[in-house]
């Protein structure tokens, strides 16, 4: 699949995702993440490493969208669940 991360064009098959990240030890990470094998990285370490783009010169809505193109799962960031507040009378 033909893709744009940072303004340049990307070739993104399966093969060509899966070779990169061969090795690579997934970072602690609390965004958004992407299911590469059987390991979940985080979605701005995955576009460095395909791309091998500085992090900051990419976003990661762009990694996601190009990462779901071949199939590869993405999680977003999970909601955050409402704060409950007591009052004074509970």
């Amino acid at each position: 699949m033909r893709c744009v991360i940072a303004r340049f064009p990307f070739e993104l098959t399966t093969s060509g995702v899966l070779e990169p990240m061969k090795g690579i030890r997934p970072e602690r990470g609390t965004g958004e993440s992407v299911i590469i094998g059987r390991r979940h990285y985080p979605i701005k370490q995955a576009g460095q490493v395909i791309t091998r783009q500085d992090r900051r010169d990419f976003s990661a809505a762009e990694v996601l969208r190009a990462m779901t193109q071949p199939g590869f799962t993405c999680r977003a960031l999970p909601a955050a669940a409402p704060v409950r507040v007591l009052g004074s009378l509970q």
